[in-house]
């Protein structure tokens, strides 16, 4: 699903919201998870999973055209656990 598939969803179960309504709701929403990640912060959502980040130590790569050897930064990097709930619904027989 992509963000205007959501946002169409959305707008056609709320039918008393426009869906301009619903299209800023979801990029507030979006906005707020990537402060809280920016700032060093984690993001919970109960029964879907969480959001936080991970650093990636410097480490030494390749140029994969080349075969040259290159120094890669070290960085940080989202990463998603997926919650409980979520796992047994795509795990139900």
């Amino acid at each position: 699903m992509i963000k205007s598939e959501l946002v169409s969803a959305l707008a056609d179960e709320n039918p008393h919201l426009t869906a301009r309504d619903v299209e800023r709701v979801v990029a507030v929403i979006i906005e707020r998870v990537i402060a809280a990640l920016e700032s060093g912060g984690r993001v919970e959502l109960r029964g879907f999973g969480a959001f936080s980040v991970r650093g990636r130590d410097a480490r030494p790569g390749r140029n994969p055209r080349t075969g040259a050897s290159v120094q890669v930064r070290a960085k940080h990097v989202p990463f998603f656990k997926s919650g409980k709930e979520l796992r047994a619904r795509l795990n139900a027989d």
